[in-house]
């Protein structure tokens, strides 16, 4: 019932006006801010869900667009569900399929009636509309649900822009219209591509639909980080203060300490499996090529202030050799690390903001992690 839904704010750092909570949920609470682990079809690549719970993962995200294509909304119907069907019993957040749907379809038409578009699996021609997409997630069964959008991309006129922004707007009365399940929660999306005044109407736009949280969309799609941090800064006054706010697709542990200095609560992405699986990890003393010759006779853990098992068990050398002689083992173990030291940095930062001295773990983090990454890996 939608009263399993609530936010509670605990605390908000003096300094920064970053914000501690907790969101309570049907399938329990989630302890923000917190960044989601990526599970795009019904999984998170290379890590087992024992495995993501001793991480500290409180909540794991899928996708519309991918489940509908494969197996089937349908079918994870019949199943249970996608809780039962994956065997994940902490909430799951589902997005609305629109972003691939821009982004993974080659030949799409976007219409008001929705968007039509190739299956980039089969070369299929689909339809999405509000009311499809709201069917689709109401049979996987997540407990947060995204409003289908349109993303318009990075470099839209102001024009562009503006028409998108609107549609959105429309399909999300739609999408609340076609909503049925009351144990399901509807998050509006807020667009408006790099256009203050487009953002702010959008927020705007937003706000007669917001029950339980919020979500930022459009950014983090190839604009300088700057940019991104200076809409988040223009937006933040606007944005309601008593649900969560999710930044949607950010996940390099920069731009999470960034968010979390401008009021955002949840954020997602692909990154931290993705470089893992490209022998990338995240460490306190920035990030690690794992497969780099200097690593070869290094005996030391990834990273000596991780707890995780692939630091407490594994050294660099024995995973430069796992990746180097392509053994599966390698993407798992770096997968679960980077996992983890997300994990790491949002409780920290949550511990910090409790502790009213955000800005000098910030520092801390910034003076030990060094570098930061680059645009294109996130």
């Amino acid at each position: 019932m939608t009263q399993n839904f609530s936010f509670e704010l605990q605390h908000v750092e003096k300094h920064t006006g970053a914000r501690a909570g907790v969101f309570h949920t049907p399938h329990g609470d989630i302890l923000t801010p917190v960044y989601m682990p990526v599970g795009t079809q019904a999984t998170v690549k290379g890590v087992l869900p024992r495995d993501l719970k001793e991480a500290g993962s409180q909540i794991i995200l899928s996708n519309t667009y991918h489940l509908y294509m494969r197996p089937g909304d349908d079918l994870i119907k019949r199943a249970g569900g996608l809780h039962k069907f994956m065997n994940w019993d902490r909430p799951i957040l589902t997005d609305s399929g629109g972003f691939q749907v821009f982004s993974l379809t080659k030949l799409n038409k976007i219409k008001d009636e929705g968007v039509y578009f190739n299956s980039h699996i089969d070369g299929s021609r689909h339809l999405f509309t509000p009311e499809k997409a709201i069917e689709i997630e109401e049979n996987l069964g997540a407990d947060i649900i995204m409003a289908f959008d349109q993303c318009s991309e990075y470099g839209y006129t102001h024009e562009q822009a503006k028409q998108a922004m609107e549609r959105t707007s429309r399909w999300l009365e739609r999408c609340t219209a076609a909503k049925t399940r009351q144990d399901q929660t509807l998050f509006p999306i807020v667009q408006g591509n790099f256009y203050k005044d487009l953002r702010a109407e959008s927020v705007n736009r937003c706000l007669p639909y917001v029950k339980h949280g919020i979500a930022i969309g459009g950014l983090s799609v190839g604009e300088p980080k700057p940019l991104m941090y200076e809409m988040l800064e223009h937006i933040r006054p606007v944005l309601p203060e008593g649900v969560p706010r999710y930044l949607m697709g950010v996940g390099s542990p920069d731009c999470l300490v960034e968010g979390v200095l401008r009021g955002i609560d949840m954020f997602d992405c692909v990154l931290a499996t993705r470089v893992a699986r490209n022998g990338t990890a995240f460490t306190s003393k920035g990030k690690i090529v794992a497969r780099n010759s200097k690593w070869r006779e290094d005996f030391t853990p990834l990273d000596p202030n991780c707890g995780c098992y692939c630091c407490k068990n594994y050294s660099k050398a024995y995973i430069r050799h796992l990746i180097n002689v392509n053994e599966m083992l390698a993407a798992q173990l770096l997968s679960l690390h980077n996992i983890t030291f997300l994990h790491k940095l949002m409780s920290g930062m949550r511990q910090a903001i409790f502790n009213d001295d955000l800005p000098y773990f910030v520092k801390n983090f910034y003076a030990e992690y060094g570098e930061v990454l680059p645009q294109n890996e996130i």
